[in-house]
């Protein structure tokens, strides 16, 4: 059994990119430990879960059932219940680390702490398994090693292409203003920004409907090593099988 760590901010974390990693790892009896900036337990982005606010596109952009089931479930779990706080986390404690997204304002806490900077940066010292899934890369990307360049340059990625951010962006904005903009530049062009050439950035095949247990072959992950990434949320159920399979190994 693996002890793997996934922290997220107190409010705005996407449901099904924690939802389903954790139940696929609850389920192989591994410990998920959570971690937020206080040690308050965290929420996520009611938008995402509810559809309530996104208008007529809602069925379509919020989390789908099985999403929605593992949120749910997991909410309810201990771990859950109990998060660290960011400055309790100690990298020597955890076999692994899962970086989940969201897109909401909430998650900057997240993505601009200087102390989930830091215990990345460890993790990948320790070529411990890393997994980061939509704007999880973006926390990877701005995670600098003792050579102070990203611990992703020289690796291939993925993450939320450019193309997918702005497509929601786009079909939302009059309702909804800048709620799938995070920051001005996208997801996909500061990760690139990070990388040692551009095309170690991949984007994969235009995304058509959302991966599930029985049906991985709709996700889409890249592999580098010790480290996965995937976009989206339709991604989750690869992405989170393909993470235990690194834990076993």
């Amino acid at each position: 059994m693996a002890t793997v760590l996934m922290p997220i901010p107190e409010d705005g974390f996407d449901p099904t990119e924690t939802g389903v990693p954790w139940r696929t790892l609850h389920r192989l009896d591994h410990r998920v430990v959570f971690a937020t900036p206080t040690g308050k337990v965290g929420r996520a982005d009611p938008r995402m879960v509810t559809g309530e606010g996104l208008g007529p596109l809602g069925p379509i952009l919020k989390a789908d059932e099985n999403g929605r089931a593992a949120y749910a479930e997991m909410v309810q779990s201990e771990p859950f219940q109990r998060p660290l706080a960011y400055g309790d986390i100690r990298a020597t404690d955890f076999d692994g680390l899962v970086l989940p997204g969201g897109h909401a304002k909430g998650m900057r806490p997240f993505l601009e702490s200087p102390e989930l900077q830091s215990i990345v940066s460890e993790f990948f010292a320790r070529d411990r398994p890393v997994g980061a899934i939509c704007h999880g890369v973006l926390l990877a990307a701005r995670s600098r090693g003792t050579n102070e360049k990203s611990v992703l340059r020289g690796r291939k990625t993925t993450a939320l292409t450019r193309l997918m951010e702005l497509t929601a962006w786009v079909l939302t904005c009059l309702y909804l203003g800048d709620y799938y903009r995070t920051y001005p530049t996208t997801v996909e062009d500061e990760v690139r920004a990070a990388l040692a050439a551009p095309e170690d950035f991949v984007r994969g095949p235009m995304p058509m409907v959302r991966d599930s247990a029985s049906n991985l072959a709709a996700g889409f992950t890249v592999r580098d090593g010790n480290y996965l990434s995937a976009r989206w949320p339709g991604d989750a159920h690869r992405f989170a099988t393909e993470f235990a399979a690194m834990l076993k190994a």
